[in-house]
């Protein structure tokens, strides 16, 4: 039982470290990612990572990109989502958003309250979650 602790608990840092570019106390001012799972999955080389982001009002997520699917559930407030060559989309609470591999995108809180989603990523296991890009 301690050692799955133990694991679990360095797993998270190295997730938060790598994955997104730095600790959570590093992370993007206005924007908040909580881990909530990371688990392997049947397809070789491909594991799931859920994470609750949240995005203060007027906040713009920088682009990135990441190495597979990202599957969007918005949980709360209104967020508008840019990816690349396409036209931006508004969702709110209760509606979804699918970015495939490797799309670089944004999302901004356009609302006047917090903004939130559920992001599920199907990605390669080991590679940094989150490519931030200029």
């Amino acid at each position: 039982m301690k050692n799955n602790i133990l694991t679990n608990s360095i797993a998270a840092v190295i997730l938060n470290t790598f994955a997104f570019g730095g600790p959570a106390s590093a992370q993007q001012s206005g924007v908040k990612r909580t881990d909530l799972q990371q688990h392997d999955l049947s397809i070789p080389g491909r594991e799931m990572v859920q994470v609750r982001v949240d995005i203060a009002p007027g906040v713009l997520a920088a682009k990135h990109k990441h190495p597979g699917e990202e599957i969007i559930y918005v949980l709360e407030g209104e967020l508008q989502y840019q990816l690349e060559g396409k036209p931006p989309v508004t969702l709110k609470a209760g509606e979804v958003l699918f970015i495939p591999a490797g799309t670089p995108h944004t999302a901004k809180n356009v609302g006047k309250t917090n903004g939130a989603e559920l992001a599920t990523y199907i990605v390669e296991k080991g590679k940094p979650l989150v490519n931030m890009l200029k």
